[in-house]
């Protein structure tokens, strides 16, 4: 059995309850792991440290952790934790809710100068999105750009289109919305009442309806039976009556005995559909919720503890390709269905006008009864009475439902060989207001289908990366083939170095360096010189008054607005003599000035740099002049560097040690296991740094290790400032 990895709406919808009784703790810090995990460290003054964990990888939960089952604090906080830190350190929790039946939950919080929204898409790619007072984003995990809905730095955050909350769903809606499908029962609860595979299959249980029983054959009993079974869950997740189980399953095979058993799912309230499955109780659904996603962690990293040989392994390609082919398959099915939905209502619609003084008739008989206080029930019995003495609009009426307000009419199709369609009816409205419902729903469903397009060209777009990997391994392979995978050349020479190949790793060790240029920007020219760059004017006056040797090379750019660069010839606390560079290696520290200058800011494909001795750069000003803060003045000849390339490559350096390394594109991508070019453009800085987090990522198999060591915001340090593009 497939362990579950992401939280349902309806685990959602069981823990909003719990996760309201924090209301009234203090934010202490925010802390991000790995790009996808958002820690929330609060203070509460009964229970003192309360840990609010919301995770929005691979693993989709929220909940309130154990202080023992947290990691240590990650190391230097990115920018979205430090965002958080400013916005909300001091603030009050005031409460959470749960988006309509969506798995989306959105955080209050509150402080005297400012309040903050944390809006938690457990969902898709997963994303996190801080909002003002007025709704508008201050930062986001994932910026979003669709046609369907935006979540960027400045704009209006935007829900996802609504779907339908099959816990509030009268039995007439229910029963229109299960009539529609030419499906089964169990997956039309699945995907047009979107309960999902697991939840559907229970209702079914529950209800004592066969799974598999075709729509068409399904009696108005049965509905009933299902649309029960739904409005008691409904009911004990609104009451917080629950009953939570981890489930776990034996290993197939397991020799050790006192191996533990794997869980596999977690549920607010005991399901039948895991009977057979052992399981342990607790008292909250938060704490069972915080116990499975704990021990799934462990099982992971455990089942991670590869053998040395690992990194020889192949990937599962057919796998991974298998498994996108079925998502692209899927989502074909959704956008076939919601075309489906669409058209049917908007026939429905036009049905209306069709019948129009049938269903005008229906309608007016109704709200006179009601304008004259007639009870429901005797509408009802009236308009059977109707019916029996063939009167047409009363036989039309196939359902009234007092409590909801509405009327089901049966209607014939015109021309469509005597087929009727069964719409419920407002029945304190018109015909034109009904039809219009009708119409706004098919634009509404319509909307879900652009959504669903998009979804589908996005995993397009995954199998075909899958594919490229697996025709690069295939192409390593045949060349290990075709050289006797390593033996000795025709010179008998064995001590060629062997080149690790990194990106198919299943594992890659993480030796983290501790140098003291990393707080600048920084590279090692091709010839191994470190260059160092201010990133502001303090920066700037520090690199020439504490860093800058006598043999050292001082670079800037003709234009306004660039680093001060510098060309070591050693160390800091190394003795150096005079250096030869060579003509690469200048040419290296030039198109590193010019790109993070203002060059690149501007647009512009190139730029002019200048080479000066350290003795010629002075703070002293000529008379009657001033110099800004982080300027200098340059006296003597200039060695010049027209026209150089504003080029930068960003990439992962595996040894001798891990890291995000960035620089001219020659000094880059042969130091990195795998590297991006990227050239002035229109994404912004942490757009970019974003695309290219995620095009790293995609080429390594381990790909927690480019989350460990080279996440988005340490891949935008090596980004110029301004806009940028990938060129490869």
């Amino acid at each position: 059995m497939d362990q579950k990895r992401e939280l349902s709406s309806i685990d959602l919808g069981a823990l909003v309850t719990e996760l309201n009784r924090y209301a009234g703790a203090k934010v202490d810090k925010a802390y991000l792991y790995d790009d996808d995990l958002l820690r929330l460290k609060l203070r509460d003054f009964d229970r003192g440290r309360v840990e609010l964990m919301i995770e929005v990888g691979e693993v989709k939960r929220a909940h309130v952790a154990d202080p023992e089952n947290v990691a240590d604090a990650p190391g230097r906080p990115p920018n979205f934790a430090k965002m958080l830190r400013n916005r909300m350190s001091g603030a009050d929790f005031a409460g959470v809710e749960q988006y309509e039946f969506d798995r989306i939950l959105t955080f209050e919080f509150e402080r005297e100068d400012e309040n903050t929204t944390l809006v938690a898409e457990l969902f898709g790619q997963g994303n996190v999105a801080a909002l003002d007072e007025t709704g508008e984003v201050v930062g986001a995990l994932q910026t979003v750009r669709l046609k369907s809905r935006t979540v960027a730095p400045g704009s209006q955050y935007e829900y996802p289109a609504s779907r339908l909350n099959p816990l509030d769903v009268s039995l007439g809606g229910f029963k229109r919305n299960m009539r529609e499908s030419d499906s089964d029962v169990v997956r039309t609860l699945a995907t047009q009442l979107n309960l999902g595979g697991l939840y559907a299959e229970e209702v079914c249980t529950r209800a004592g309806v066969e799974k598999e029983t075709p729509i068409d054959e399904v009696t108005d009993d049965q509905l009933r039976a299902l649309h029960d079974a739904l409005e008691r869950i409904g009911e004990r997740l609104r009451s917080g009556d629950v009953d939570p189980r981890v489930y776990e399953e034996e290993l197939d095979g397991e020799s050790d005995e006192d191996r533990d058993p794997r869980v596999v799912d977690v549920t607010p309230f005991p399901l039948s559909e895991h009977e057979g499955l052992p399981s342990v109780g607790f008292d909250s659904f938060n704490a069972a919720v915080d116990e499975y996603f704990h021990r799934l962690e462990g099982e992971e990293t455990d089942a991670g503890e590869a053998p040395a040989d690992a990194s020889a392994s192949r990937p599962d390609f057919e796998e991974e390709i298998a498994k996108q082919e079925r998502i692209i398959e899927q989502q074909k099915g959704a956008i076939e269905g919601f075309e489906e939905q669409a058209e049917a209502e908007r026939e429905r619609a036009e049905l209306l006008y069709a019948r129009y003084d049938l269903v005008d008739e229906v309608l007016s008989t109704v709200q006179e009864a009601r304008e004259d206080e007639v009870p429901w029930d005797e509408i009802a019995e009236t308009l059977d009475a109707g019916a029996e003495r063939g009167i047409p609009a009363a036989e039309a009426v196939v359902d009234v439902d007092g409590g909801e307000g509405t009327v089901t009419v049966e209607l014939d199709a015109e021309g469509d060989d005597g087929g009727t369609t069964r719409i419920e009816l407002d029945a304190s409205a018109g015909v034109e207001v009904n039809a219009d419902r009708l119409y706004q729903e098919a634009k509404r469903i319509e909307g879900k289908k652009e959504g669903a397009m998009e979804a589908i060209e996005s995993t397009r777009k995954e199998l075909e990366a899958v594919k490229e990997r697996k025709a690069e391994w295939e192409a390593k392979e045949a060349a290990d083939d075709g050289d006797g995978n390593g033996a000795d050349d025709e010179d008998g020479d064995e001590d060629e170095e062997y080149e690790t190949d990194w990106l198919s790793r299943s594992s890659i060790p993480i030796r983290s360096p501790d140098d003291w240029f990393e707080r600048f920007r920084w590279f090692r020219t091709s010839t191994g010189y470190l260059v160092i760059g201010g990133r502001n004017a303090d920066q700037n006056e520090e690199l020439v008054k504490k860093y800058m040797g006598k043999h050292d090379r001082f670079f800037h750019t003709q234009a306004h607005g660039g680093p001060v660069t510098l060309l070591k010839a050693a160390g800091p606390s190394e003795s150096a003599d005079p250096v030869d560079f060579s003509e690469e290696t200048l040419r290296e520290a030039a198109q590193f000035a010019v790109s993070y200058s203002s060059d690149w800011k501007d647009g512009r494909g190139a730029g002019d740099a200048y080479m000066v001795e350290p003795d010629q750069v002075s703070k002293t000003p000529e008379s009657g002049e001033y110099i800004e803060k982080g300027s200098f003045v340059i006296r003597g000849d200039r060695t010049y560097f027209e026209d150089v390339p504003c080029r930068v490559a960003v990439g992962v350096q595996c040894e001798p040690v891990t890291r995000a390394i960035g620089g001219p594109p020659s000094a880059i991508v042969d130091r990195a296991a795998t590297s991006v070019t990227l050239e002035p453009g229109m994404y912004a800085q942490n757009d970019a740094a974003m695309m290219v987090y995620r095009e790293l990522k995609e080429r390594f198999a381990d790909t927690s290790f480019v989350r460990k060591v080279a996440s988005a915001d340490q891949l935008q340090e090596f980004l110029p400032p301004g806009g940028s593009d990938i060129v490869d």
